[in-house]
């Protein structure tokens, strides 16, 4: 289990932000993502890249083309999860982390706008951008991560119009870690990303885990990034079914708390249900079954973790209760 004692926090000595990148055979697109992160008008952040091992020419490209960038090379894939503990364990850091995919090319005022909502806020750990699905800024990707009680998360807006509905910050349950800023302090009370989930659902389950210790999440909706989601494993695909939906069981065992673990069990029982059905009739079979297989293979490990979480818990059930969605239906809300 990481715990927060791993992160060396040196105020004073890091940038404001450090933007962490993993990258894994990120070809051209990594390459669009440092350029566009180039044009921030803040200027006060550092750029590190990890590389998970990639196979591709993106390392060399890296080095070229942006000298000022810090790449650590890795010997073996470590996932989204492992890469970015990599950098924080090994990084003067300021009160600052930004998370940023390779697939996420943000506007200029991006960074100095999720810096200045921080420093507007200080009792939130997290804060979420604007993310769209398009050039032309017309349909979203998403707007913050939603939790249902049944364990299913989304991203809010997703699909939906760009429209003057999603113009004011908000509160959100969680940010999604392809654009977000989180305060290091907090970091170190939670801890770290959780590298059993290597990749999918780990964002949500460090929200979860940051709002179980008291702390809040905020949407930034000036913070713009154009995301194009998946685009180096595949929307659909079986890398991505499996992780996500073995990932969905385990951060449920892990934070629901309480009574609201009891309560919300046979819902979350059927939502694993309705998904093996789903995706066998789908062609997938197989792989939904591989993967609550070893979600299942994975709770005693799970569940070590999960005592030590709700011993430190600070935030009420009712507050937890009131962050949770209830309408399965309402996904582009």
């Amino acid at each position: 289990m990481t715990t927060g004692s791993a992160i060396p926090l040196t105020p004073g000595l890091g940038p404001t932000a450090t933007v962490i990148i993993v990258n894994y055979n990120g070809g051209d697109m990594i390459c669009q993502c440092l350029t566009a992160l180039s044009h921030q008008t803040f200027r006060d952040f550092t750029t590190i890249v990890v590389d998970n091992a990639s196979t591709d020419e993106s390392p060399t490209a890296i080095r070229g083309r942006f000298p000022e960038v810090q790449l650590m090379d890795l010997q073996t894939n470590l996932g989204f999860a492992g890469g970015v503990n990599h950098a924080l364990r090994h990084s003067p850091l300021g009160p600052w982390v930004v998370l940023l995919n390779p697939d996420a090319f943000p506007l200029p005022d991006w960074l100095g706008n999720l810096v200045a909502s921080a420093q507007a806020h200080p009792n939130y750990a997290a804060f979420g951008s604007r993310m769209f699905s398009d050039a032309e800024h017309c349909r979203l990707d998403g707007v913050g991560d939603v939790y249902h009680v049944s364990g299913l998360p989304w991203r809010m807006g997703h699909g939906s119009a760009n429209s003057s509905r999603f113009d004011r910050e908000m509160d959100i349950f969680a940010p999604c870690a392809a654009a977000a800023l989180y305060r290091v302090s907090a970091l170190r009370d939670v801890g770290l990303l959780d590298e059993d989930f290597f990749l999918y659902v780990e964002d949500i389950d460090l929200g979860f885990r940051l709002q179980l210790a008291g702390y809040a999440a905020k949407y930034v909706p000036t913070a713009q990034v154009l995301h194009l989601g998946s685009a180096f494993v595949g929307k659909h695909s079986d890398f991505q079914l499996y992780h996500g939906h073995r990932n969905l069981v385990w951060v449920y065992a892990k934070n629901m708390p309480g009574i609201l673990f009891w309560l919300f069990l046979p819902a979350h029982i059927a939502l694993n249900l309705v998904t093996l059905l789903l995706f066998s009739l789908r062609g997938q079979g197989a792989v939904i079954w591989r993967a609550k297989r070893d979600a299942l293979l994975g709770l005693p490990r799970f569940w070590k973790k999960r005592a030590a979480i709700q011993a430190s818990r600070k935030a009420s059930v009712w507050k937890v209760l009131a962050l949770l969605a209830w309408n399965p239906f309402s996904r582009r809300a």
